[in-house]
């Protein structure tokens, strides 16, 4: 695994953590199709099926974590979530479904900014 892949995984962690912390329930981790993937599906405790995309970059990074998310990953991010909820929409209830970022700024595990934006599209 690269350094790169190593610091997103441990910012998935990170993001899940700071989740069920919340009272946010994880549904499933790493849906993957060939056009896009979402990093978390989870359920809000409102009970809201939410779409979490997780970017992770180091403290005092040139770009902030926010940065990475480009017009191109949302539509990929956006067309993903859309079919999953299509796909299995049992899990949605009266209030729909939406997407959030969790952007993670972290020195190695000692010292970790969270941010977390809901309904970002």
């Amino acid at each position: 695994m690269s350094l790169r892949q190593n610091l997103g995984k441990a910012g998935e962690d990170l993001a899940c953590q700071y989740l069920k912390n919340k009272g946010y329930q994880i549904l499933k981790r790493n849906y993957w199709k060939p056009w896009g993937e979402i990093d978390i599906i989870a359920r809000s405790p409102k009970g809201i099926l939410v779409f979490v995309e997780v970017k992770t970059g180091k403290v005092n990074s040139q770009i902030e974590p926010e940065q990475e998310m480009t017009k191109s990953k949302i539509s990929k991010l956006k067309r993903t979530c859309q079919l999953f909820a299509g796909k299995y929409n049992d899990l949605i209830n009266e209030e729909g479904w939406r997407i959030d970022l969790i952007a993670i700024s972290t020195d190695n595990q000692t010292n970790q900014d969270i941010r977390h934006y809901e309904n970002i599209i």
